[in-house]
């Protein structure tokens, strides 16, 4: 096994996959949007698993079906609209009210998920605020802008940036006095309101077996492209408390951990 790392810079991201590619590995791992896009710049040949929780494959013309994907992408990715239509309604359960959302987007994951949280805040008659970071030196910046805002919660989109700053946002979110969201259980686990998104730790094991299916013989091409198969829940009542909410039975009935 031959492994590269970003480390957040994601310039890198053409120079490593070009590393793996010369390196004549018969598969590429790559977990996230960017490292996706650069894997596929530098090979059409090379099967691609992608673990991606903010694209969709079709869209970016990476495949032409998810049951039949048609080139060398295969992998998971989230069911974007589906899914941030849920993360508000679970937003809007838990702060009654709510009216107007700030959003915090990182650009480098894509429009997608942007574009899906919009249309479902249509459809729940909320307006949402777009708060964009690039890195976490923005972090500071943006939830004062937030806290100022009228904004009376915070949808956090998916993107590695955040699910590696777990703890600095939860505690900007708590000290700016503002309810959020965030896909990654960590969140909620740090001081977070809600984390509801993909198990994680799941995502290694499902996108190994796809992996094992390539090297022994199947077509990235005919490989179906999966979904998350788990999901978790994670709500916390001791910042609920201390923001002065009550975090509702329902939450609290369907969630896999709470916090105390």
């Amino acid at each position: 096994m031959v492994m590269r790392f970003a480390n957040d810079q994601l310039d890198r991201l053409p120079e490593l996959a070009s590393e793996l590619a010369g390196q004549g590995v018969q598969a590429i791992l790559a977990a996230a949007p960017p490292a996706v896009r650069a894997a596929k710049q530098v090979t059409s040949s090379i099967p691609i698993i992608a673990m991606d929780l903010e694209s969709d494959p079709i869209a970016n013309g990476w495949a032409a079906s998810l049951a039949r994907p048609g080139g060398n992408v295969t992998g998971i990715f989230l069911d974007v609209p589906g899914f941030s239509a849920k993360t508000l309604q679970l937003l809007s359960e838990a702060v009654p009210g709510i009216a107007r959302v700030a959003v915090l987007w990182h650009p480098a994951g894509g429009p997608l998920q942007l574009e899906a949280a919009r249309t479902a805040a249509a459809s729940l008659k909320l307006t949402l605020e777009v708060f964009e970071v690039n890195r976490p030196s923005d972090f500071d910046g943006v939830f004062q802008a937030m806290a100022k805002s009228q904004a009376a919660g915070v949808l956090m989109l998916s993107s590695p940036l955040f699910a590696q700053n777990p703890e600095a946002l939860a505690t900007l979110a708590l000290s700016s006095r503002l309810p959020a969201i965030s896909i990654f259980p960590d969140f909620a686990q740090k001081g977070g309101l809600i984390a509801y998104g993909p198990d994680l730790q799941s995502l290694y094991p499902q996108a190994g077996v796809m992996t094992r299916k390539l090297l022994q013989g199947a077509a990235a091409a005919d490989l179906p492209i999966e979904r998350p198969t788990r999901f978790k829940l994670v709500a916390n009542l001791k910042t609920a408390r201390s923001l002065g909410l009550a975090m509702p039975t329902a939450i609290l009935l369907s969630a896999d951990e709470v916090i105390e």
